[in-house]
């Protein structure tokens, strides 16, 4: 036979497999005045955002290879019909409401007309790093400051994006430090940690200002719970989905073995926010008479590590073996 004859079917499945290999260079970062654009094959993946007046950075809006937003608008857009409850609900967020007594989840006077509470800020300090490739990555440091100004701690994030045809994914990494002189408290409360807000549709049924909203999303957690189930229970990951325009579309967070209190809690919310949370264990299991029990404490000048995946992917968890991409992501460790 001609050598060129046996080489053929190889050739031919080279062909075949070679769309699915990402180029080198097509995860491609831009840094504009206020943000990092992040994009895939010239098409727009997400912003890092970190200088638009925010109280904190914030990574919106999240777009799948189709285009579809994975994410609420509000309130960095007005979209019609969209429910504008908790404004600091904005794409992926980290932070907490009680760090050394302040808060740094939420915004201005609360939900529903609710009290003023002192309310913190992190302050973008540098990109320390923003490099593009097969895996773009950002580092970036960060200055958690109270209402007078007073530093509370600092922080260092590293956020690796990458495509694959199975979907897009963000690794977050983020080392809190405290200062050298303070210790420094995570107070055992639900408003925390890493928080995602999902578009309307992908929703289940709820209530907004008193109105049935139907919608037609569902949770799923590794242990097999479902829906407003899943609010308070510590599983390895969390994934919501929901059906939109004859596709299903989800996303998945995975808490990493490693984590502090792995496997987490999570605060997973009908109306669209879901969050894992290792800080709110006497909330989430209803512990009244231990308020403090999920308090955590960083020794004056130490530090604390948290990682996290996020798998944007279309089909429900079983078609887009999330439970598979988490086992190969815990195994990196």
């Amino acid at each position: 036979m001609n050598p060129k004859t046996r080489l053929l079917p190889l050739l031919l499945a080279l062909a075949v497999l070679a769309p699915l290999a990402p180029a080198a260079d097509h995860i491609k970062l831009t840094k504009l005045a206020d943000r990092v654009r992040v994009e895939v094959d010239g098409q727009l993946f997400t912003e890092y955002v970190y200088g638009d007046g925010a109280s904190r950075p914030y990574c919106y809006p999240i777009l799948t290879a189709d285009g579809t937003s994975l994410t609420r608008d509000f309130p960095m857009k007005d979209t019609p019909g969209e429910e504008t409850d908790h404004p600091w609900h904005r794409g992926i967020t980290f932070t907490h409401s009680f760090v050394n007594g302040v808060d740094f989840w939420n915004e201005g006077a609360g939900d529903a007309g609710k009290s003023p509470k002192d309310k913190g800020r992190a302050v973008h300090e540098a990109l320390v790093e923003v490099k593009g490739g097969a895996v773009g990555l950002i580092t970036a440091r960060n200055r958690w400051t109270a209402p007078d100004g007073k530093l509370i701690c600092t922080d260092e994030r590293t956020l690796r994006f990458s495509a694959t045809p199975a979907g897009r994914f963000i690794d977050l990494e983020i080392t809190i430090h405290a200062l050298p002189g303070e210790p420094l408290l995570f107070g055992d409360n639900k408003d925390g940690s890493l928080g995602y807000r999902v578009p309307l549709w992908m929703t289940l049924p709820h209530k907004y200002k008193g109105q049935d909203v139907a919608g037609s999303g569902h949770f799923l957690t590794s242990t097999g719970v479902r829906d407003d189930d899943a609010w308070g229970k510590r599983a390895d990951w969390c994934d919501m989905y929901a059906p939109r325009n004859g596709k299903t579309y989800g996303v998945a967070i995975f808490d990493h073995p490693q984590n502090l209190r792995h496997p987490t809690w999570w605060m997973a919310r009908g109306y669209g926010l879901f969050a894992a949370n290792p800080f709110g264990q006497h909330d989430f299991e209803n512990l009244k008479d231990q308020p403090h029990v999920g308090d955590y404490t960083v020794p004056a000048g130490g530090s604390l590590a948290m990682r996290y995946r996020f798998y944007f992917h279309e089909g429900d968890p079983a078609a887009s073996k999330v439970a598979d991409h988490y086992s190969e992501y815990a195994k990196g460790r």
